[in-house]
């Protein structure tokens, strides 16, 4: 049987000084396993992948805390100082326990301070201890994420949300262009995620859920990422700004319905696996 995973969901609990960020009431409480479990099954996914939103170490032990409660929970990516001067004490200590660390340089002007030579050796570090990368960027750094992956031609690397495209006719002509020369990397891979909290709320009252505006660049990061190379991700309880997790589910599975089975398993879950060096039971 396919392993289904949800390969990018948070977990938290809310207090106003680690998630200051977060501007919605709605999100402004905890988000625990127990409140996401009934979602996975009933979707008839196996596990999901546990990404950290605060860039403490703080909050990447508690998340290893919770998949020590959790075994649905099958991995974290954490948050780690790649810059710090005790980086490879702290690589060591999470060893074995963390699947990887995310970037976050989506608020980040030009997206240089990837391509410095400060953050440039933590990224080094990454592979002696074959952890994984998340980036979340926007459409103009993806040229820098290229010149990253091929300075680091051994890094696997994730591009979090399709880099956070505006969904509009303006913006997709270059999007798709940086999208399609960064995907000749095969260090390379994409998550489908994080798109709805783009674009206004679907109608509770429609008979069918509008994927239109999300096509063309869904079918641009299939072309070119490839079933190999691509992965779902609910982006929970983020998404729930603007659609329930089943809505999110339903734009992904109905996109991928035209695909062979094994096309399907391979989004829904075991690329993920593959990226994220999880252990099979």
């Amino acid at each position: 049987m396919a392993l289904r995973l949800d390969s990018h969901q948070h977990f938290w609990q809310y207090n106003e000084t680690d998630y200051s960020w977060l501007a919605h009431n709605i999100l402004k409480q905890d988000y625990l396993p127990a409140y996401l479990e009934p979602y996975l099954r009933d979707n008839g996914f196996h596990g999901t992948i546990a990404v950290q939103t605060c860039q403490t170490e703080r909050e990447t032990d508690f998340l290893l805390q919770l998949k020590s409660q959790s075994s649905f929970i099958k991995g974290v990516v954490g948050w780690i100082d790649l810059e710090a001067e005790s980086l490879r004490s702290t690589l060591s200590r999470y060893a074995g326990k963390v699947s990887g660390f995310r970037l976050s340089l989506a608020q980040e002007a030009d997206g240089e301070r990837m391509l410095g030579a400060s953050l440039q050796r933590g990224i080094r570090m990454l592979d002696d201890f074959s952890y994984t990368v998340d980036l979340l960027v926007r459409p103009h750094q993806l040229k820098n994420c290229a010149r990253l992956a091929d300075e680091f031609p051994r890094q696997s690397f994730v591009i979090d949300h399709l880099a956070k495209p505006d969904y509009s006719e303006t913006g997709f002509e270059s999007w798709a262009s940086d999208i399609k020369n960064l995907s000749e990397r095969k260090n390379v891979f994409c998550k489908i995620s994080g798109m709805v909290t783009e674009l206004p709320p679907q109608d509770p009252e429609a008979d069918e859920l509008a994927i239109d505006p999300y096509l063309p660049y869904l079918d641009q990061a299939l072309e070119h990422f490839t079933p190999q190379r691509l992965m779902f991700g609910s982006d929970w309880p983020l998404c729930t700004l603007t659609a329930t997790f089943d809505e999110v589910y339903d734009i992904t599975n109905l996109f991928i319905s035209k695909l062979s089975t094994h096309e399907q398993d391979l989004i829904m879950g075991e690329c993920a696996a593959t990226f994220y060096n999880l252990a099979r039971s």
